[in-house]
């Protein structure tokens, strides 16, 4: 094997898929960055999950956000390459988020990220995913062009996330409920004192 270290973008550029050479604080290596950052994220939450669906749903996922980030990185144009990613694709997520939604005990409310190290590693996750999109967005927004179906794609993902999250402290018996927990007493007599 070569070694990675190949120093080309020592000067701070980087080549793209399909040819051309840019800044790494390009917009496009931003998202497709991110997107790294993303898969990366979703491993740490996976290699602390210990649940089997979970883990393989994250797998699968991890291995599909290649191709998102591949589609993000060709600056080609769209009609001279083939869609790499589909409505298929994020209609597999959207069942997904709709089948845990069903689960009975699903919270019905916001979560307080940090009471169960398996449900905090998928909020994190989440909060990438969402930033990714935004960078995508911002991308398209600077008039590049990208696929629709890559912001489709990140949205639903970010709902599967939160949902994983919910899920496993379901399965754990823990309730991350932000209203269903009373504030502990230092921040109760913190509120009155600033009420006075």
């Amino acid at each position: 094997m070569k070694s990675i270290a190949t120093q080309r973008g020592d000067n701070g550029t980087t080549r793209l898929i399909g040819g051309g050479q840019v800044s790494k604080s390009d917009l496009r290596v931003e998202a497709y960055g991110t997107l790294d950052e993303l898969g990366a994220t979703m491993g740490f939450a996976r290699s602390i999950c210990g649940d089997e669906e979970i883990n393989r749903l994250t797998n699968e996922i991890q291995r599909e956000l290649f191709i998102v980030a591949a589609s993000v990185a060709s600056p080609r144009p769209l009609q001279k390459r083939k869609l790499d990613v589909t409505p298929t694709m994020t209609e597999r997520l959207t069942q997904e988020v709709n089948r845990f939604e069903s689960l009975p005990g699903i919270l019905s409310d916001w979560a307080l990220p940090g009471d169960y190290a398996p449900g905090a590693g998928f909020d994190l996750a989440r909060t990438v995913c969402r930033r990714a999109e935004r960078c995508v967005i911002r991308l398209r927004e600077s008039g590049e062009e990208v696929d629709s179906e890559i912001v489709r794609y990140l949205n639903r993902l970010s709902d599967l996330l939160w949902l994983f999250g919910r899920v496993l402290e379901l399965r754990a018996g823990i309730n991350s409920g932000l209203r269903d927990k009373k504030a502990p007493a230092s921040l109760d007599q913190t509120s009155q004192g600033t009420s006075s």
